[in-house]
């Protein structure tokens, strides 16, 4: 149990407690009184609680060693004041460039040579005649079917009422001919095109000399074994660690009183005996369904005659071999192409003017020593570390055999120069088109007459009326729950 006082001003006495549950009890049973005509007895109270046995005092905690204090730090010492930063001197006017000079204008294209006119394209050869398909084979008559059996006769539908006859709509009105369309006038003849000049055939591309062949690669000599590391050496051992001290017994606790031995309750009282049930009147019963007719037998269908063979198909016959098309005739030999003009040169760019010598600027001043630093006491000494052996030298690797020179390549022979290209022909001015007729005025349009009124729908005879459901007898009243005193 804690000894502190916020714990003890929480417990209650046991007779504050008793005496307070007593009240609620009681409470309790007054309202059920009220509520109901025949309340039950008052519940009895619970036993005085005993009161609870003086504590023995806890055992004082033996006093702590006080904790060493800090060593107080030295004090640091004031940083000194920035010093003031000198004012930037302004930039410099930067200098005007100079005025560009004047473009030069572009040389004239020159005109556009004739194009020849086009060779005459080759005929076509004639398409040889395909043979005549074979005749298609007769086939084999169809089997006749059978008839089906006849069907059952129905019975007669009732007659229905005669529709009212359908007005007749007048007559629409003739659509007048519209004018007929303008003649479209003749466009006049196209022009024909001058000859297209044969050009010159292409040279032949001379053959590149063949690769020569290179010297066989020398093998490179076997790689050096390599050592075994040397064994490493063994740490020292760690010191045994110390055994803490056994702990105090802590004393026994006091046994608790035994709890009181708790009163029975009383008998309760039986419940009123419940009523009788009344018995229901006797549920009429259902009168019995006609039998269903049975269904007259299904005739049975005839069987299926059985499928003729197909006779075989006849072979396609063989296609006839394809002419071969006339030799394509050479092109002509290009024009030479005419040379262009030379570029003038353009003027030469003025110099640059040198920019005026930066300004210097205004001398730092010195930066102040710091105070020093105070001295710090000495680390204790580390035990030293076992030496590390030394690892075994690598063994030098062989050089390297020099590489061979390889053969020179063989120069490439000098491109041909292209001919010039022929002037292009003028062309044929466009001749004007005739202007278009203007369209007739369309006729006006009729007047439609006046659709007739759709005359009215005949009414439909009255559908025969169901006959009455029979009456079924009600259903008997429950007498259960009707009373509050029932619930």
């Amino acid at each position: 149990m804690t000894t502190s006082p916020r714990w003890r001003s929480v417990l209650t006495p046991a007779a504050m407690a008793a005496a307070l549950a007593a009240a609620a009890l009681a409470s309790g049973g007054t309202v059920y009184a009220d509520d109901h005509a025949t309340p039950h007895p008052p519940y009895p109270s619970k036993p005085v609680h005993p009161a609870h046995a003086p504590q023995p005092a806890h055992p004082a905690k033996p006093e702590h060693p006080g904790k060493p204090m800090h060593p107080v730090k030295p004090e640091q010492p004031v940083k000194p004041m920035h010093p003031v930063k000198p004012e930037h001197p302004g930039k410099p006017a930067k200098p005007e460039y100079p005025a560009k000079p004047a473009h030069p204008d572009k040389p004239m294209h020159p005109v556009k040579p004739e194009y020849p006119a086009k060779p005459v394209k080759p005929e076509h050869p004639v398409k040889p005649v395909h043979p005549d398909k074979p005749v298609k084979p007769e086939y084999p008559a169809k089997p006749v079917k059978p008839e089906y059996p006849a069907k059952p006769v129905h019975p007669a539908k009732p007659v229905y009422p005669a529709k009212p006859v359908k007005p007749e709509y007048p007559v629409k009105p003739v659509k007048p001919e519209y004018p007929a369309h303008p003649v479209k006038p003749e466009y006049p003849a196209k022009p024909v095109y001058p000859a297209k000049p044969e050009y010159p055939a292409k040279p032949v591309k001379p053959e590149y000399p063949a690769k020569p062949e290179y010297p066989a690669k020398p093998e490179y000599p076997a790689k050096p074994v390599k050592p075994e590391y040397p064994a490493k050496p063994a740490y020292p051992e760690k010191p045994a660690k110390p055994e803490y001290p056994a702990k105090p017994a802590y004393p026994e606790k006091p046994a608790y009183p035994a709890k009181p031995a708790k009163p029975e309750y009383p008998a309760k009282p039986a419940y009123p005996e419940k009523p009788a049930k009344p018995e229901y009147p006797a549920k009429p019963a259902y009168p019995a369904k006609p039998a269903k007719p049975e269904y007259p037998a299904k005739p049975a269908y005839p069987e299926k005659p059985a499928k003729p063979e197909y006779p075989a198909k006849p072979a396609y016959p063989a296609k006839p071999a394809k002419p071969e098309y006339p030799a394509k005739p050479a092109y002509p030999a290009k024009p030479a192409k005419p040379e262009y003009p030379a570029k003038p040169a353009y003027p030469e760019k003025p110099a640059k003017p040198e920019y005026p010598a930066k300004p210097a600027y205004p001398a730092k001043p010195a930066k102040p020593a710091y105070p020093a630093k105070p001295a710090h006491p000495e680390k204790p000494a580390y035990p030293a570390k076992p030496a590390k052996p030394e690892y075994p030298s690598k063994p030098a690797h062989p050089a390297k055999p020099t590489k061979p020179d390889y053969p020179s390549k063989p120069a490439h022979p000098a491109k041909p120069d292209y001919p010039s290209k022929p002037a292009h022909p003028a062309k044929p001015a466009k001749p004007d088109y005739p202007s278009k007729p203007a369209h007739p005025d369309k006729p006006a349009k009729p007047d439609y007459p006046s659709k007739p009124a759709h005359p009215d729908k005949p009414s439909h005879p009255d559908k025969p009326s169901h006959p009455d459901k029979p009456d079924y007898p009600s259903k008997p009243t429950h007498t259960k729950h009707q009373d509050k005193d029932q619930w």
